[in-house]
């Protein structure tokens, strides 16, 4: 078991909880996406559509990632993050592997589930466990190389999933054991998990807050707080824990929740995806009164998250960037097989290695663009990440109108590098908006923009705009575009409030009651 290590990480040690952290991270994708490339066997065999395969890759997974990210985040902040992320890997690898016993979409939408909130552990304790091994001046480099896992484990999920799927069909035409190619794949990348979870196991507990000479203490008490969030986050505890505020609250609460229940009704009549939008709409709830417990229980954590414009057009500016990413992952490998007729094997190797590829180097050299910014600029690392909105776009029209099969693949790998640069950057920015202790927390409420709008909204909105025109998938990917002024809008609002919001950091946790 992990133990609090007192002494000042050495650079060697710290590079190595780094490598083990990317390592882990590249899994998580894998795991998490890999489905993409088993899309057209999983809608066969299922029988399910565009709409369905989303909702199963972006909603089922994201929405549950999103909501147990905040308790999982706030147990980050307060117990040991080494046990934490262990118990997760362990639990989304289980999950993964149990996804390809599924015989029917209501199993694989439990089994994606129950992958999404065990991913949830994983980067409220990374972000945080990196910010203490590593110094601020170097804290986005450091993040983006972990997070660079995302386009690392996103392409070799291709590739691997598409290996597998081929051999095994090949090898076992009728399927093995009861399993078919696509359900032995997600077997394959779901049991290493269990034993990289006993390496992670092994590493060592940094003393918090230290690399910024604010060092914390652990609560004695840490699942008290997480029990609490869950009440506070997890419907319908959620209205116990307004009633315990007051009669005021708890009807705000309800006032709340009759309008969600509205908006769902509203949006199950027009579109029919019942699933789709209970989760949706019930996430969207439950977010707001999980803010709302947060504003009474932690002044000081609500004051530098939810009362910060500047952390807000960050954490929704680049959750429109994945918005639009997560969406090319679900369906970029669909596409290139349906629509260019690529075998699956090809879009693996091709598509898989051109987004690990492109998204390693987008990534790190983004995180190092911003670094360099940052010391120059107090708002330096903020049009790194409006560049992961704009410089996307025309690669983005080329690789669905063209029917050249290079040119798509080219197209696709820039799409990648050119999104990846924004994502060190943005992580870093909402990190040094709040204090230490808030870093779980704090990146648990980043990736409420990227699972939510990015996982929740982006893929299925591509499908169901593929499945309302008839199945025109090109038409569902160019959609997409519609995010960008916005997301624009959210980053240029950011780059005018970064510098004042991260000066005042601590005058604003202290006038909110922050004992510092």
């Amino acid at each position: 078991m992990a133990q609090i290590d007192d002494r000042a990480p050495g650079r060697g040690y710290a590079h190595y909880v780094l490598a083990v952290l990317f390592v882990v991270y590249v899994l998580n994708f894998i795991d998490r996406q890999i489905l993409s490339i088993l899309a057209k066997d999983v809608k066969r065999d299922l029988g399910l559509d565009d709409a369905d395969i989303g909702f199963l890759f972006g909603t089922a997974f994201g929405v549950f990632y999103s909501l147990f990210g905040i308790p999982l985040g706030r147990l980050a902040d307060n117990w040991h993050r080494i046990r934490l992320i262990t118990v997760g890997l362990a639990l989304w690898s289980a999950m993964t592997a149990f996804s390809g016993l599924a015989r029917n979409g209501l199993q694989l939408t439990m089994a994606r589930i129950g992958v999404g909130v065990g991913e949830a552990t994983a980067s409220p304790c990374a972000y945080s466990l990196i910010s203490d091994y590593y110094p601020k001046h170097q804290r986005a480099t450091a993040l983006a190389i972990y997070s660079s896992g995302i386009f690392i484990g996103g392409g070799m999920s291709l590739f691997i999933g598409g290996a597998i799927v081929d051999r095994w069909n090949q090898a076992f035409p009728g399927g093995y054991l009861g399993l078919v190619g696509w359900q032995a794949a997600f077997m394959a990348v779901g049991v290493p998990g269990l034993l990289l979870a006993a390496l992670v196991s092994t590493l060592r507990e940094p003393k918090r807050g230290a690399a910024d000479g604010l060092a914390t203490e652990t609560p004695k008490e840490p699942f008290r707080e997480f029990l609490a969030e869950l009440i506070a986050i997890i419907p319908p505890l959620t209205l116990i824990g307004a009633g315990r505020r007051g009669v005021r609250p708890l009807l705000v609460n309800l006032a709340v929740l009759a309008g969600a229940l509205l908006f769902i009704a509203a949006l199950i009549v027009a579109t029919g995806d019942g699933p789709q939008w209970i989760a949706i709409g019930l996430g969207a709830y439950a977010v707001f009164s999980w803010a709302s417990s947060l504003r009474t229980r932690d002044p000081a954590t609500f004051r530098l998250i939810w009362g910060t414009p500047a952390f807000l057009y960050t954490a929704i500016g680049y959750g429109l960037i994945s918005f639009v990413s997560y969406s090319v992952a679900a369906f970029g490998a669909l596409y290139a097989e349906t629509v260019l007729g690529q075998p699956k094997t090809l879009v693996g190797f091709y598509l898989g290695g051109g987004a690990a590829a492109g998204g390693f180097l987008g990534i790190v050299l983004g995180g190092r663009i911003a670094d360099w910014a940052k010391q120059r600029r107090a708002w330096g690392r903020v049009p790194v990440i409006l560049s992961g909105t704009l410089l996307p776009l025309p690669f983005l029209v080329y690789a669905f109108t063209t029917s050249n099969i290079v040119g798509f693949y080219i197209a696709n790998f820039m799409m990648s590098g050119l999104a990846s640069a924004a994502l060190g950057p943005a992580g870093a920015t909402t990190q040094d908006l709040v204090l230490p202790r808030m870093r779980g927390t704090a990146t648990a409420t980043f990736f409420i923009a990227t699972a939510l709008i990015g996982l929740g909204l982006g893929p299925y909105f591509t499908g169901y705009v593929s499945k309302v025109s008839g199945g025109n998938l090109q038409l569902g990917l160019l959609s997409l575009l519609v995010v960008a002024p916005i997301s624009v809008t959210l980053l240029l609002l950011a780059w005018r409030t970064v510098p004042k919001a991260e000066a005042s950091v601590v005058d604003r946790a202290r006038s909110a009651g922050e004992p510092i």
